[in-house]
């Protein structure tokens, strides 16, 4: 009972201590506030992950059963082909659709099947195609918008995806048909080393949080001693005023606990107008799961009560004043330093992570977490010892000085949540400079020769051999390498299991052919069989089809090619052979090459196009016209974006988590130094009031704080330096690397910089009003 009265002491003296009180109770609702949304926001992160999966699979065509390779058609059935795109670096996916029948399936989300011309479009597509910004993509996606998808069939609320009718396409047309939707799969199990990278993410963006938290519990410190001094003067003990100071903290955590869930419900409704990176949520996607947010209602006021008590007893309260920071109590270093060196200890036990074992997160995790909060006991140890060897140098400078060497704990712990953060980010990117090679592969294609490929199975005959010059006369296009291609085969009777010798042939320009085989001279009306390089096996078995001066039998009916015509053609005797250069693609064509003058294209109904095209990257949505013509030609057509490295998708996943939840660190490290900062001018008023009162410059108090923000910040960042190195070297050791990049923390170290000047900048009104001469009014 003694303990529950003296915490509703203290949070009566909170709730009713005049204007002083409340705005020093308002600080630390709103520090905790931030840092208690931060908090639901992460235990939100499950759930939001749970739901954009469950809404992909539900899109996705439902699987079909082992003993029925092909779906027969009936009056629900649905045909469609991927006529998924990319404007101006966003990517559009979408599908043309058929019904076969009366009562066709139904995607989620789309209330109604789209007829030919038509469109169900996601919100974010159609009011993109409603603005100036969609010109050129209307130009792709020229279908009028009927309705909308609902919110079951997209990933995300900023998704620009569509649903398009089509009464052109068929099976033959690249049609692919369907019976329902919904893939109850799931999906692949994440690598050891993402695994690894994910529960550092999760410690580097969470324990700074958490920090901050625990700091700003104890903002109005200053004040609060000594109105416990006074406490003390009318009888109570050294105990009560422990016990109602935690009364204090626990009203003001409380109210930061209601804060922060007003914040969170409120942010949560405009959460889908935000994008980042190209990524966004729905709301209800962040609904945080029951136990985090339990663990959170009931740790933070914990928390709070515990920090207090602990920081109580660093400090001596009697009836006429309080003693903080004597000589008995001048920080230690020997409790501080062994829970960095444990927390690596720990690491190296846990020994090296490999692909085939799976890994055990709790370990890595308690490492991490000691090693980072070891770090942040070690920065209040750090800044004493460097401010009290300080003396000399211009008056800002002093004054500065001078205020930390008084009290340095208020800055250290503002300054704390960076030296974690940056600490743990200076280790995740020399981790992920480490493994990135393992995720990105090299493609071998070359985007000197060429920045796009397309590709389409509909577009044949004469229809091909346009394509290859509506690219060629589209604006910015530079050069084309298009071909018109088919299967050959030696003609014959050959039993049921028997192999026909078959090979390609490749129709184009002299100029195409010449990017594509080391040929030296070429006319129209000349042909090549294309060995592959260094392949005798592959180049004999073309040989059996490419016989010179023989018959070749071209678009062979057969089963896999349906509704193709046979033709027989002779290869003229006098044909090279010649040796298969890479394409842009990286790919070697090998078979029959040919000419125009040799071969019609058009004869070739049951033929393919494929072009790769060069454009002039100077010329502003160059992509643009290339897709349009591509949609122009097919609406099917594929073009991809050449590139000479690939990245790993679950990887890259795992870079996106880091990078927004950067963004959110960042922001959340630039209020706690604010607050923090206008927490300790609105404690240091009076002070300020006098200086100006003997004549201080404003332009002098002002260098003062920057100073003050300053010194602390880099004795945090060198700290940060040498841990997060220290910690990179040694997770980097555990993956079985070697670390290729030392200098990573340097951006970090610029982030910091940039951080002191903002919150300085920030701090000047507040600066300004607090030298005014009524601040020395006292009662």
């Amino acid at each position: 009972m003694t303990w529950l009265r003296d915490l509703g002491i203290g949070m009566r003296f909170a709730a009713a201590g005049g204007r002083e009180g409340w705005a020093r109770t308002a600080l630390t609702a709103v520090g905790v506030g931030l840092g208690v949304a931060m908090l639901l926001v992460a235990s939100s992160v499950p759930h939001l992950l749970d739901q954009r999966s469950e809404r992909d699979r539900a899109r996705k065509e439902a699987p079909v059963s082992r003993a029925t390779e092909d779906v027969p058609k009936s009056d629900s059935t649905v045909l469609r082909v991927s006529a998924a795109t990319e404007y101006r670096g966003l990517a559009v996916e979408g599908f043309l659709m058929r019904a076969e029948g009366a009562r066709p399936v139904l995607p989620p989300g789309v209330a109604a099947f789209p007829e030919s011309g038509e469109m169900a479009a996601s919100p974010a597509l159609r009011d993109l195609l409603a603005s100036s910004e969609g010109a050129l993509l209307r130009e792709r996606l020229p279908y009028r918008v009927t309705s909308t998808i609902a919110d079951a069939g997209l990933r995300s609320p900023g998704e620009l995806y569509f649903y398009a009718g089509s009464d052109s396409l068929t099976p033959a047309t690249g049609g692919h048909r369907l019976a329902g939707y919904g893939d109850e799969r799931g999906g692949e199990p994440l690598q050891p080393v993402l695994v690894v990278l994910v529960i550092l993410i999760c410690v580097v963006l969470l324990a700074p949080v958490a920090i901050f938290i625990a700091t700003a519990v104890r903002f109005g410190g200053d004040r609060r001693d000594r109105r416990l001094a006074a406490l003390r003067l009318v009888g109570a003990d050294i105990r009560t005023t422990r016990r109602i100071a935690a009364g204090e903290a626990l009203f003001g955590s409380v109210l930061g606990l209601l804060t922060g869930a007003v914040l969170f419900l409120v942010g949560r409704r405009f959460v889908g107008r935000v994008e980042v990176w190209g990524h966004s949520a729905f709301p209800s996607d962040l609904t945080p799961s029951v136990w985090p947010a339990t663990l959170i209602g009931v740790g933070v006021p914990s928390a709070a009560v515990l920090v207090t008590l602990v920081a109580m007893r660093a400090v001596v309260v009697e009836p006429l004043g309080v003693v903080r920071g004597g000589g008995s109590h001048r920080r230690r270093l020997w409790w501080r330093l062994p829970m960095p060196v444990v927390g690596l200890a720990v690491l190296v036990l846990t020994g090296r992570v490999d692909e085939f074992t799976p890994v055990d997160p709790y370990p890595i995790a308690v490492g991490a977490v000691l090693v980072l909060v070891g770090l942040a006991l070690l920065l209040p140890w750090l800044v004493g010892a460097c401010v009290d060897r300080l003396h000399g140098g211009p008056l800002p400078w002093q004054l500065a000085v001078r205020r930390l060497q008084l009290n340095s704990g208020a800055a250290s712990r503002a300054v704390s949540g960076i030296t974690v953060a940056v600490a743990g980010a200076v280790a995740l990117q020399m981790l992920f400079a480490a493994v990135g090679d393992e995720f990105e592969q090299i493609t071998g294609q070359d985007p000197s020769r060429a920045q796009f490929h397309t590709f389409s199975e509909t577009v044949s005959g004469d229809a091909a051999t346009r394509t290859i010059e509506a690219f060629r006369s589209t604006r910015g296009v530079e050069a084309v390498i298009g071909t018109v291609e088919t299967y050959v085969t030696r003609p014959g009777k050959y039993g049921k299991d028997e192999v026909a010798p078959t090979t390609t042939l490749s129709v184009g320009d002299c100029a195409t052919l010449k990017e594509l085989a080391e040929i030296g001279s070429c006319e129209e009306g000349d042909s090549f069989v294309v060995h592959p390089r260094g392949d005798k096996e592959a180049s004999d078995w073309i040989d059996e089809t490419a016989r010179k001066g023989e018959e070749i039998e071209l678009n062979p009916t057969r089963d896999w090619l349906p509704g193709a015509k046979s033709v027989r053609w002779i290869l003229p005797a006098d044909t090279r052979t010649v040796t298969a250069a890479p394409d842009p693609l990286g790919e070697e064509r090998r078979g029959i090459m040919t000419t125009v003058g040799a071969i019609d294209p058009r004869t070739l109904p049951s033929a393919r196009t494929t072009a790769q095209i060069k454009v002039d990257e100077g010329v502003e949505d160059v992509s643009e016209y290339v897709r349009n013509t591509a949609a122009r030609i097919d609406p099917g057509m594929r073009v991809a974006t050449l590139a000479s490295t690939e990245r790993e998708r679950q990887y890259a996943s795992v870079q996106t988590g880091l990078r927004l939840g950067a963004v959110a660190m960042l922001i959340l490290i630039a209020a706690s130094m604010l607050i923090s900062q206008l927490e300790q001018l609105r404690e240091r008023k009076r002070l300020l009031s006098v200086l100006v009162a003997f004549g201080t410059r404003r332009v002098t108090l002002g260098w003062s704080v920057l100073w003050q923000t300053a010194v602390p910040v880099a004795v945090g960042l060198l700290a940060a330096t040498a841990g997060g190195l220290g910690l990179g070297a040694v997770l980097t050791w555990m993956m079985g690397k070697t670390v290729t990049q030392w200098w990573l923390f340097l951006p970090m170290a610029g982030a910091g910089a940039v951080l002191v000047v903002a919150v300085t900048l920030l701090s000047l009104p507040l600066l300004w009003r607090a030298m005014r001469p009524d601040g020395l009014r006292t009662e």
